[in-house]
């Protein structure tokens, strides 16, 4: 009886493996020890085929971000306020970033300055906002947030000021600090002005 061939991977099921192989690498050795030699030995492929789809291991070790990232998604649910919609995404956010995928952005810095890259092109890749989005459309349905006040650094305020915190401390925000972004800083900035009748 013929031994059966093993069915060669494409597309989908190949970078998954790939991805998944970078993943087990970078937890196993870190970024510094990344090599595409090794990914590419636990991938069973090739360089040449990790190299026709990212050409660099930033490149790489970003898309494997990205990959644990999209099975481990945030959903908030309607809660009807804006403040316990944004306080529970940041508590969310902040306990899903652990101190290793931390230290693996700043492993990452000199090869993301060389490539002409950056912490935020790097956020761009993994992190798609949806659900921030979402928490603040229906703040504005619900009357919670004047539009006219959301100008681009504004909106970005409450997630830069976690993730800042993150990259700091390497520790999860406290939920004081959660607070603090939320209701002395952003929602006084983005809430209705109540008129006063005289």
């Amino acid at each position: 009886m013929r031994p059966q061939k093993q069915t060669r991977r494409r597309g989908p099921a190949l970078e998954k493996a790939i991805l998944e192989a970078t993943w087990a690498e970078l937890i196993e050795h870190g970024y510094a020890g990344l090599t595409l030699e090794n990914v590419a030995r636990r991938a069973e492929t090739s360089r040449p085929v990790l190299h026709r789809r990212w050409p660099s291991r930033t490149a790489l070790a970003t898309a494997a971000l990205a990959q644990q990232f999209a099975r481990t998604c945030i959903v908030i649910p309607d809660m009807g306020s804006l403040r316990e919609e944004l306080c529970q995404l940041l508590r969310y956010m902040s306990d899903r970033a652990g101190s290793k995928d931390l230290q693996l952005f700043f492993d990452m810095q000199k090869d993301l300055v060389a490539e002409r890259s950056s912490f935020s092109d790097i956020r761009a890749r993994i992190v798609d906002g949806s659900q921030f989005h979402s928490i603040i459309e229906r703040a504005i349905r619900r009357g919670e947030i004047d539009p006219a006040h959301l100008t681009p650094r504004i909106m970005s305020l409450p997630l830069d000021l976690t993730r800042h915190e993150m990259m700091m401390t390497f520790q999860p925000l406290s939920d004081e600090a959660i607070h603090e972004i939320v209701d002395e800083i952003f929602l006084p900035l983005v809430r209705q002005k109540k008129s006063f009748q005289t």
